[in-house]
């Protein structure tokens, strides 16, 4: 796939403006910049090669196509994909409970990205999977991948998320903060905790309700911690439901009552071309087209709260 940019009019300078220079305002990474250059075959200026070092003017369309990709992970069309939206540059996946996210040690397939590289072979796609955002496996939720090398960076830099947690007690309705550090819990590889020796963290959450002694929040997670939701309602003696990791009970539901209700992500401005794709510049993360995405509290959680 081939990607357009046209010089804006803003860039009305005598001496034009530096490719490697346009490149970044187009939000265009070094690593991918240089994959370009050596993989890619460079980058063209109304279609003639041009190297970095040169100059393109207002009018001037600065063109490349996105290097070759590896095969990415083993198709499995048994697994099911639900794709709740997509564009040229982002595809959101609803992912179902007890399903990881990726190929791990523990979980070598059968995962959500097995799921995906069947589902966008089967749509003449690349089936390279590249999540913007992992969740556990035992949450539930929206997941944010790039469609392609170009969008990666882009979409990681500006997504917001919204999780809906059920967690044990009774919490007053409305805001709350927790804002403490964390860090591994011992010699655990998976386990974290609240830590005066871990990275700063910080989650907002409003009560929404309050039943059968248990409490209803949005989170947001301002910060992206490894269990940061779990770990910190765990730290304020209301842990999730069910997560058993961090002193929750399983009796009412087998998994964490975590679930990924909301993103919002920006995309730039394009136009399809048969070849690729004519991208409005300058991009950065304060420009392009906003999306959100929802998705409703799943059956499990809801049931809790009936």
């Amino acid at each position: 796939m081939r990607l357009y940019f046209t010089v804006p009019d803003t860039l009305q300078t005598q001496n034009g403006t530096l490719v490697r220079n346009f490149l970044r305002q187009c939000a265009v990474s070094t690593e991918l910049a240089r994959a370009v250059k050596f993989q890619g075959g460079g980058f063209f200026a109304d279609g003639a090669s041009v190297l970095a070092n040169r100059r393109v003017y207002p009018g001037q369309v600065l063109s490349f196509d996105l290097p070759p990709e590896a095969g990415g992970v083993a198709p499995q069309p048994d697994i099911a994909v639900q794709v709740v939206y997509e564009d040229a540059f982002a595809v959101v996946l609803e992912k179902p409970p007890h399903l990881a996210v990726h190929p791990t040690l523990n979980y070598p397939g059968g995962t959500l990205a097995n799921g995906y590289a069947a589902w966008a072979l089967q749509q003449g796609r690349s089936p390279v999977f590249r999540p913007v955002n992992r969740i556990d496996k035992d949450t539930s939720g929206l997941v944010l991948a790039a469609r392609n090398t170009y969008a990666a960076p882009l979409l990681a830099e500006n997504v917001q998320k919204l999780y809906y947690a059920i967690v044990e007690g009774e919490l007053p309705l409305g805001p709350g903060v927790i804002d403490a550090p964390i860090g591994r819990r011992g010699d655990s590889i998976i386990g974290r905790c609240v830590t005066p020796e871990g990275k700063p963290s910080r989650t907002e959450y409003t009560i929404l309700k309050v039943q059968n002694g248990l409490s209803l929040a949005a989170c947001v997670p301002v910060t992206g911690r490894t269990h940061q939701i779990r770990v910190h309602f765990a730290s304020i003696g209301h842990p999730l439901a069910g997560d058993d990791l961090y002193g929750g009970r399983r009796d009412r539901i087998g998994r964490q009552a975590l679930h990924c209700a909301k993103q919002t992500f920006r995309v730039p401005e394009y136009t399809e071309v048969p070849d690729g794709i004519c991208i409005r510049t300058p991009v950065s993360a304060g420009t392009g087209r906003t999306v959100t995405v929802e998705s409703p509290l799943p059956q499990d959680m809801a049931d809790l709260l009936s």
